[in-house]
């Protein structure tokens, strides 16, 4: 972020923490998701210093800013309570990511003659759900625990699974793919990562067990969150997924083997306080990187893409999900979600941090960025806006029903 009258990076951080903070005191007066406050606040600064230049990296927000929040939500993950969930958030993760993406890219190109392969992008971008303000409010009205854990998995690994498609997706712009190279990509990618933070996460675990030192172990835990992420994309592989697995490991093998309460006490304020001040950070940069005069170019494209990403979350949780959830029913693995919960997945299919740092990595050169860009930005308010705002409706329904 550059020209904001002539900060240096400390003093913007400073700034930003503060206006965080400002926020986090205001929401408690009005009922509006602290996210959404936060994406207002951003887009009403960049609205208010137009003459000045805020150039946003997505290095910042995919490498320095989302490991620590997926971290973070990862190492409280319960695998006891998770592994009920695990089949549900693995349809919604890969093949819901798909299908989503392609849903989106079919009906872009057949409303606006968009390229099948641009089309497929934007597909891309906002295949991945982000309900960071949602699960604020699962917390506050005590939802079930099982559909909390089932959003809260889905957004952890379809951010991973999202960000492999986007990337085979540029590959398919810029070179041809061919279709059976590009499905061994995703899967080989997905695999690889895993393992690199399941080795990564028993590795930290192990050495936990051995030492004694609060301090010592929530450096650890730091560090296992940022090298998991650097070494998956070191060797081309997702360092979200990476860091996913890690978290889940240390928090289920490490905390139970060797952690003292002390340690576990002092690890979860660090990373309490920590995901706090990432979450401002992130969604006061989306609202920094939007603006809304060149929103207004593109607003057919743009209802087109809200229209068509609504659809595939729909035919994602009600068909494939759905499918899913009477199958295992009828095999006796799992309860049937109930209708309730369904539509609590549908519309809490939120998009934010992880669209935006997308679409602001795309090359300088590639075909109709801007246009890519505006649409993505357009999709992510309004899910913010619009469902982030009125979710709490079917959370609050949903919470008569405990499985």
């Amino acid at each position: 972020m550059e020209g904001m009258f002539g900060l240096n990076t400390v003093e913007i951080a400073v700034a930003l923490v503060t206006v965080a903070v400002v926020a986090a005191l205001i929401v408690r007066l009005v009922a509006v998701p602290y996210t959404v406050a936060l994406v207002v606040l951003g887009l009403v600064t960049a609205e208010l210093f137009r003459d000045q230049h805020f150039e946003i990296s997505p290095e910042v927000v995919l490498v320095v800013l989302l490991p620590g929040l997926i971290f973070d939500a990862a190492f409280r993950i319960d695998i006891r309570e998770f592994r009920q969930s695990i089949a549900g958030v693995a349809v919604l993760a890969a093949p819901g990511v798909i299908i989503s993406a392609a849903v989106v890219a079919a009906i872009l190109h057949f409303a606006t003659g968009m390229r099948a392969d641009l089309a497929f992008v934007i597909g891309a971008m906002v295949s991945a759900t982000d309900p960071a303000a949602v699960l604020t409010t699962f917390r506050r009205l005590g939802s079930p625990k099982r559909l909390a854990t089932l959003v809260e998995g889905e957004s952890l690994f379809n951010d991973g699974t999202g960000l492999v498609v986007f990337v085979i997706a540029i590959q398919a712009v810029q070179s041809e793919v061919v279709i059976t190279g590009a499905i061994v990509q995703f899967f080989v990618t997905v695999g690889v990562s895993i393992l690199i933070g399941l080795v990564g996460g028993l590795v930290v675990s192990l050495i936990v067990a051995r030492v004694d030192d609060h301090l010592v172990e929530t450096t650890l835990s730091l560090a296992l969150a940022y090298g998991a992420y650097v070494i998956a994309d070191a060797f081309h592989e997702s360092g979200i997924i990476a860091t996913v697995t890690a978290g889940i490991v240390l928090g289920n093998v490490g905390r139970r083997i060797g952690m003292s309460e002390t340690t576990r006490q002092a690890i979860d304020s660090v990373w309490e306080f920590l995901a706090f001040v990432l979450t401002a950070v992130v969604f006061l940069l989306v609202g920094l990187a939007i603006t809304l005069e060149s929103l207004r170019d593109a607003i057919g494209p743009i209802l087109w893409a809200i229209l068509a990403v609504l659809i595939g979350r729909a035919l994602v949780v009600y068909l494939l999900l759905n499918g899913a959830s009477r199958l295992a029913v009828f095999g006796g693995i799992a309860p049937h979600l109930p209708t309730s919960w369904l539509n609590v997945l549908w519309w809490s299919g939120l998009r934010g941090a992880v669209a935006v740092a997308m679409a602001l990595s795309l090359p300088l050169d590639f075909p109709d960025r801007a246009l890519l860009q505006e649409i993505t930005f357009g999709v992510v308010l309004f899910t913010l806006f619009v469902q982030g705002t009125t979710i709490e409706i079917l959370i609050a329904r949903a919470g008569d029903i405990d499985l």
